[in-house]
């Protein structure tokens, strides 16, 4: 279910939004189809009554802001009149007054919800209403990677498998391994992510097995990223843009990889590099 493989990224993003928002309740869950978000990450609650409740769109505050794909709110969740009340029995159970929910929308996709509580019935200002979107902002971009990276995965198994391609095909193959290195640091799922540097190390190994032996060279992740940057053409503000970092982060860790592969130029620890198996 998407619920439990996307679990870290809202979870994270649930904690953030009682950080800055102050709420002591959050609560939300990713669509199983287009019409219904199950609640499956609740913090701050004192129940299990929201616990796997399926919000249908439309329906409750949820579902309305899924319907309308815009952020929706209430001062008195049971005595709104501005939506239906299919929930209040799990809602009253758990105390829930004043609510304000979000949709988690990628690439014009409702693909969740999220919301912030209280138990007392007070309006909600500016400052809770940003908290909420730039929460369910953070499972958007979370998502959008995961999906780049299930992408990039399934276009570069067939790669991993047959190493024996044309030559022409290994720049495909160099490009998805730079693209998969990039987007590591992005991904919070610890499982996500050892499975993409098991690709790239395997895309790596398999262009390596092609070269030349070389003497074993160990990189740290982030010498390796940068290399690959650098095979790829960029220069370092280019690769400090692409990696989240400073120019004169990269600029340390291309040198600090060079030195390891006994290079003197950018060109020399891309050849290195490869022969040594990091890079494809």
């Amino acid at each position: 279910m998407p619920e439990a493989v996307d679990a870290v990224e809202m979870r994270a993003a649930l904690a953030g939004l009682r950080r800055t928002s102050g709420l002591p309740v959050a609560f939300g869950g990713l669509l199983s189809d287009a019409r219904h978000a199950r609640i499956a990450e609740l913090t701050g609650a004192q129940t299990s009554a929201l616990r796997g409740l399926v919000v249908s769109a439309g329906s409750g505050l949820g579902g309305k802001a899924i319907a309308l794909s815009r952020p929706c709110a209430v001062t008195d969740y049971a005595a709104s009149r501005h939506i239906s009340h299919e929930y209040d029995t799990p809602v009253a159970a758990e105390g829930l007054r004043s609510v304000v929910a979000v949709p988690v929308v990628v690439r014009r996709t409702v693909r969740g919800v999220l919301y912030g509580a209280l138990r007392t019935p007070v309006s909600l200002g500016d400052r809770t209403f940003d908290a909420a979107v730039a929460a369910a902002r953070d499972v958007e971009q979370a998502l959008a990677v995961r999906d780049e990276v299930r992408q990039l995965l399934a276009l570069t198994r067939e790669q991993v498998t047959d190493p024996g391609k044309a030559p022409g095909a290994w720049e495909d193959v160099r490009e998805a391994h730079r693209e998969l290195r990039g987007l590591v640091p992005r991904v919070l799922d610890p499982a996500l992510r050892d499975e993409l540097l098991g690709v790239c190390g395997r895309l790596a190994s398999a262009a390596g097995a092609r070269a030349p032996a070389a003497r074993a060279v160990r990189l740290a992740p982030r010498e390796v990223d940068v290399v690959a940057c650098v095979a790829a053409g960029a220069t370092n503000a280019a690769a400090a843009r692409q990696l989240g970092l400073r120019p004169e982060t990269v600029k340390g860790y291309l040198r600090s990889a060079m030195r390891k592969l006994g290079a003197h130029t950018r060109l020399e620890a891309v050849v290195a590099a490869r022969r040594a198996g990091l890079l494809p």
